[in-house]
């Protein structure tokens, strides 16, 4: 099994006497986008400080491609690409002197890598204007150029969607894809945008109080538990469900139609009944629980950050 790129083991960190993120430990293989979930205040930032060396764990440690953050600082961070927060850019500069300006503090940087990362992340119609006149989605996609200078195998990025209207979100999500899927590069990413994160992410982790309560993968997260459940579009919805009621049939009336507990053979004899009754039909969908449904229950229903 090849090593992953990321392993966290038993990571804490106490302030006082308050225990902030409480024996945090989990890995992230080559390739694969990770999410990072949790209420207000819950301890993703803080374990993200800790992964990029900002902040000291008090027990525990990260280790990045085989290398003790806390041991091995510079063999470990030197494959570290991270934006914790706002990506920090000179306005008044182009985004092209920039990444120069950057490149200048990392070894080894070289100008074809600097025209290869502006391609990564399709920045080349733009790169040689004025950082000023950026929109949010494209300051944050020259943000995400400099953290890939240095060639990292893990690219670090909290709450990088912050600011962005629907279009940014987008194009930065498929950015962030064909980063993980092309380059091989592992990602960790922290949002609030729960639908997104579903969009994005391989698996996802759920942080609560300090402790991360669940790790898995998208599909398994949101199907874990769930009962089938198919959402009828219905000609009259309130004579439908008058219909289903009689019938002993468990449902929850929408505004997208009325959602029946029932298996795909089940859905077909609720359609027989309904057509029979003199009710148009006019779709049958299953019902997926989304990542947000599922957040939502495994945190008691605590808003996120």
């Amino acid at each position: 099994m090849d090593r992953p790129t990321v392993l966290i083991k038993g990571l804490s960190k106490k302030i006082g006497s308050r225990l902030i993120i409480d024996n945090v430990s989990f890995e992230v293989p080559k390739g694969e986008v990770f999410g990072f979930l949790g209420p207000n205040g819950a301890g993703k930032t803080t374990t993200i400080r800790m992964m990029v060396g900002l902040m000291k764990p008090t027990d525990g440690d990260v280790w990045i491609e085989g290398k003790s953050i806390r041991h091995e600082f510079e063999q470990a961070i030197r494959h570290v690409g991270a934006i914790v927060e706002n990506p920090e850019m000179y306005k008044y500069l182009s985004g092209y002197k920039n990444l120069v300006h950057y490149a200048r503090m990392v070894p080894g940087v070289s100008i074809e890598r600097i025209d290869e990362v502006v391609r990564l992340v399709g920045l080349e119609q733009r790169i040689h204007d004025k950082v000023k006149s950026y929109s949010l989605g494209m300051r944050q996609r020259l943000g995400v150029a400099q953290a890939l200078l240095q060639k990292p195998t893990l690219l670090i990025l909290d709450e990088p969607t912050n600011g962005l209207d629907p279009a940014g979100i987008r194009e930065l999500r498929d950015y962030l894809r064909t980063l993980a899927r092309e380059e091989g590069i592992s990602i960790v990413v922290s949002s609030h945008l729960l639908a997104e994160m579903e969009l994005m992410c391989d698996r996802v982790g759920v942080i609560q109080k300090g402790r991360l309560i669940d790790v898995r993968l998208i599909g398994e997260f949101v199907a874990e538990g769930e009962k089938e459940r198919y959402l009828f579009r219905v000609g009259t919805p309130e004579r439908a469900a008058e219909v289903l009621t009689r019938l002993g049939v468990s449902l929850k009336q929408t505004e997208a139609g009325l959602e029946v507990d029932a298996g795909q053979e089940q859905a077909a004899d609720i359609n027989e009944q309904l057509v029979k009754a003199g009710i148009r039909v006019h779709g049958i969908s299953p019902v997926k629980k989304s990542l947000e449904d599922k957040f939502l229950e495994m945190t008691g229903g605590e808003t996120l950050a």
